[in-house]
């Protein structure tokens, strides 16, 4: 009990503790801004970043089975959620040609004046983030990266589209370095959600 990274004592006595701690603290941000666009439009959370999802990403990630592991929910619960966006006349589906029970999901007229009022919920969180130098936010970028990385490699995040875990990623002369964009990444050109992620298959 007293090794509990939400003990005090044990947050004085290790960083790590105090970063977990801090972390939940800003997690707890996200969900405070996010529910008050919610009532502010009348939808649930998760159906608002459904939304914002299928706004901002290619239709071959827009389906229930990953939606669920972007959000880490069951299938259910997107389904629901689909259902009532699908009631509300917020999104379209596209069936698939050789399976009529898959789809994938786009917005409609309606769901994309959704979107436009919703999407910037996290602003107030990033004003803030603003004002820290240019030189503390490549460092934390750079501790954010590794980390969302790491915790998928760990089995603790579903999905992440770093590059860290990309195919075309690799180390050359001791810098990041892209083959699709044949390019060095330096500090905040590593992306934490590409477009063009394709995951690396591991061989261990």
């Amino acid at each position: 009990m007293n090794e509990s990274t939400f003990n005090p004592e044990q947050q004085q006595k290790d960083i790590s503790s105090k970063i977990v701690a801090g972390l939940e603290r800003i997690s707890e941000v996200f969900k405070v801004l996010l529910w008050e666009k919610a009532k502010l439009v009348g939808l649930s959370p998760i159906q608002i970043q459904i939304l914002i999802f299928i706004a901002f990403h290619k239709q071959e990630l827009c389906n229930v089975s990953h939606l669920a592991k972007e959000f880490n929910v069951t299938k259910p619960t997107i389904s629901d959620a689909v259902r009532m966006l699908d009631k509300k006349s917020l999104i379209t589906k596209t069936f698939s040609s050789s399976d009529s029970r898959s789809y994938s999901l786009s917005l409609s007229e309606k769901g994309t004046e959704i979107v436009a009022q919703t999407y910037d919920f996290s602003e107030p969180l990033k004003k803030q983030v603003d004002d820290f130098s240019t030189k503390d936010l490549i460092q934390l970028f750079d501790v954010l990266g590794q980390l969302i990385y790491k915790l998928n490699r760990h089995g603790i995040l579903s999905v992440q589209r770093t590059c860290y875990g990309c195919k075309f990623y690799t180390k050359r002369a001791g810098t990041d370095y892209c083959n699709l964009l044949e390019k060095d990444l330096v500090g905040e050109d590593i992306r934490l959600d590409c477009p063009e992620f394709e995951e690396r298959i591991s061989h261990s």
